[in-house]
């Protein structure tokens, strides 16, 4: 019985404590190395704070020393907290507000910017910290022989309407649940070799971890700046033999319209999922004619379910004209697809994805309001509490039995792989800003657009809009489309008309 993460990771040290762990460009670092360096800084951090269970911080690019850290707050004890260092400043400050970590793990490149930030919390510096040093096992044995296994394992942050990033807390049991689940469909060896491209502060991330841990696969390190550059991606893909992908379908779209398989071959990669976005199944087919060695599976999941919670394999053709499933439930997940009335949907018809199961997170970090109102009382148990997550997402069921994905029922969006409340970019415009009277913000799925309807007196220009929002906002959350109306709709209730502007950006008066 595993009941933390790190049982995986023992087992693996002493099995293949010389094997390779992570690659970053010419930087290696072997399993035992990994383990020794997370046992000196986990000593690090629990004389920084003696308690088990608090958020701790990550603020470093992704790299072997964010690993290490990772690695160090699990075996402390504690729950990591990454932290995106492209992000502004204030966008971090209020998750910090939010989180109120006990320590934060930086490096000198960026300790000024942590330190101007002057909040309440030790920091590490981890270019100082001394891996030499030799430390007492027993105690950090001890500590993780405490905890069990609906501890939390790590904090991974959302967008939140209200201009602050809602903290979704996973537990351990959640990871290894979807870990033993997926070997059993997918047959891991032990060696595996990740293409990790996803930003650390990805759940995609958090899984490569727990398949570094659990099957000793080794993780090759993407650099974010190659992501412009995806035929130089390819080319470490096959330097490093790469055999397995978790990635969102962004950069996939962009190498099939490139169509660089006509210039590499990537014979070592094995496995492919995707998942994130709605790949686009043209896109999608010249992939699998390109690898036709290779088995690709279509993931679905928002982050509140950990990782996902339905998989379709794709074993049979789709034309391009046809969405790709996204497949039946993962084992011991259960699929509820509701209509208004909280009933189960009949064939034919369309309603609201709802997951229940060992795969649900534990909620928002300091935040029961947000939690009360996603994580509910199953409408169709009226015996005993049984929590129930509403994605809002709408599916049908296709004639194979699988589902299909058709849209959002509210303003959470997926864009490049990232999860963004489309209230957040509203908040900020208006209230932080000030740039607008009022602003609604809707988004074409087809095109992958994100469109600003706004008013204000004078005009804005679109150049000034992105410099004033790169100031608080990550560069994907940034409209792409602007568009002013000296007032915008409303609805019969008052309320601004969202789904008459999302029929208005398909017109061609859109500034960009």
């Amino acid at each position: 019985m595993k009941k933390n993460l790190l049982d995986y990771f023992f087992t693996t040290v002493g099995e293949v404590p010389n094997k390779t762990a992570v690659i970053e460009g010419d930087k290696r670092i072997s399993f035992g190395e990994l383990e020794q360096k997370a046992r000196v800084l986990a000593t690090t951090l629990i004389a920084k704070n003696s308690q088990s269970n608090n958020p701790v911080a990550v603020y470093i690019p992704k790299t072997i020393n964010s690993v290490i850290s990772d690695m160090a707050i699990t075996y402390s004890a504690n729950i990591y907290m990454n932290l995106d260092v492209k992000t502004p400043v204030e966008r971090i400050r209020n998750i910090l507000e939010l989180i109120k970590p006990t320590i934060l793990i930086t490096d000198s490149a960026h300790l000024g910017t942590i330190t101007n930030l002057q909040a309440d919390f030790h920091i590490i510096n981890i270019d100082e910290v001394d891996f030499s040093a030799t430390c007492d096992e027993a105690p950090l044995l001890k500590r993780l022989d405490s905890q069990i296994d609906t501890d939390p394992y790590c904090i991974i942050n959302t967008s939140g309407s209200t201009g602050t990033p809602k903290g979704v807390v996973l537990n351990h049991k959640s990871f290894i649940d979807f870990t033993e689940v997926s070997n059993e469909i997918f047959r891991f060896g032990n060696n595996e070799i990740i293409g990790s491209l996803s930003p650390l502060v990805f759940d995609i991330y958090s899984y490569e971890l727990c398949m570094l841990m659990a099957y000793g696969s080794t993780i090759v390190l993407l650099p974010d700046n190659l992501a412009a550059f995806p035929i130089k991606i390819l080319h470490i893909l096959a330097q490093e033999k790469v055999s397995y992908l978790f990635w969102v379908p962004t950069i996939m779209v962009n190498i099939a319209n490139m169509n660089l398989f006509a210039n590499i071959a990537l014979p070592d990669l094995r496995t492919v999922w995707f998942a994130g976005e709605v790949f686009p199944t043209k896109q999608f087919n010249y992939w699998k004619r390109s690898l036709p060695h290779t088995l690709f599976a279509n993931l679905y999941g928002p982050i509140e379910i950990t990782l996902d919670c339905t998989y379709f394999i794709v074993n049979r053709e789709i034309p391009d004209d046809e969405p790709l499933p996204i497949g039946i439930p993962y084992r011991n997940t259960d699929i509820l697809i509701l209509n208004e009335e909280n009933q189960p949907i009949k064939q034919g018809e369309e309603g609201e994805l709802c997951v229940r199961g060992t795969s649900l997170a534990m909620g928002y970090y300091n935040n029961p309001e947000k939690t009360a109102a996603a994580f509910v009382q199953n409408p169709l148990n009226t015996s005993y509490p049984e929590i129930i997550y509403r994605t809002g997402d709408v599916v049908s069921y296709n004639t194979h039995g699988e589902i299909i994905f058709k849209g959002r029922k509210d303003s959470l969006i997926k864009h490049l792989g990232y999860r963004i409340e489309l209230g957040e970019i509203e908040h900020a415009l208006v209230n932080t800003l000030n740039l607008v009277e009022n602003a609604c913000v809707v988004y074409h799925t087809e095109k992958k657009e994100i469109t600003l309807f706004y008013e204000a007196d004078p005009d804005i220009s679109a150049t000034e809009f992105r410099k004033q929002m790169a100031t608080i906002l990550p560069k994907y959350m940034i409209p792409s489309v602007y568009i002013r109306l000296d007032k915008l709709p409303r609805n019969t209730n008052g309320k601004i008309d969202r789904l008459y502007l999302k029929q208005k950006v398909n017109q061609p008066d859109a500034v960009s």
